[in-house]
């Protein structure tokens, strides 16, 4: 069995490649380690949400606007004003949830607010 398989369609242009499963397990955390997560359709920010969030906070400690990638090292202290817009708000709630997706991996970044503390959680790009 050959490791890799070139497919052409039936003009000739080559539309993938087939790699044998030995080849794949040896290749596949260098491919999956740069691999660009595919075109994202982009639905407007939440800011809405993001805004009623702001006006009804009542937990113990100041709202903070920084987020974190916890998967790509990728941070900004305030994403609403980030101009590079590193982090496009998902969903916010009132019980204290926001979600972010991380321009740079694709990585979902979940801000847990509670009473007295609040906490980051990561989804890996492609796993959820």
């Amino acid at each position: 069995m050959q490791d890799i398989v070139y497919l052409y369609d039936a003009k000739g242009t080559l539309i993938g490649v087939q790699l044998s499963p030995a080849l794949w397990e040896c290749a596949k955390p260098h491919i999956l380690a740069v691999q660009k997560p595919l075109s994202v359709v982009e639905t407007p920010e939440p800011f809405d949400a993001w805004e009623e969030f702001k006006q009804y906070w009542d937990f113990k400690y100041p709202i903070c606007a920084n987020v974190e990638c916890l998967h790509c090292g990728t941070r900004c202290e305030d994403w609403e004003h980030d101009p590079a817009r590193q982090f496009r708000l998902r969903t916010a709630t009132l019980g204290g949830l926001l979600v972010f997706r991380c321009t740079v991996c694709g990585a979902s970044i979940r801000k847990k607010h509670f009473k007295y503390h609040m906490v980051f959680e990561m989804t890996p790009p492609g796993c959820g």
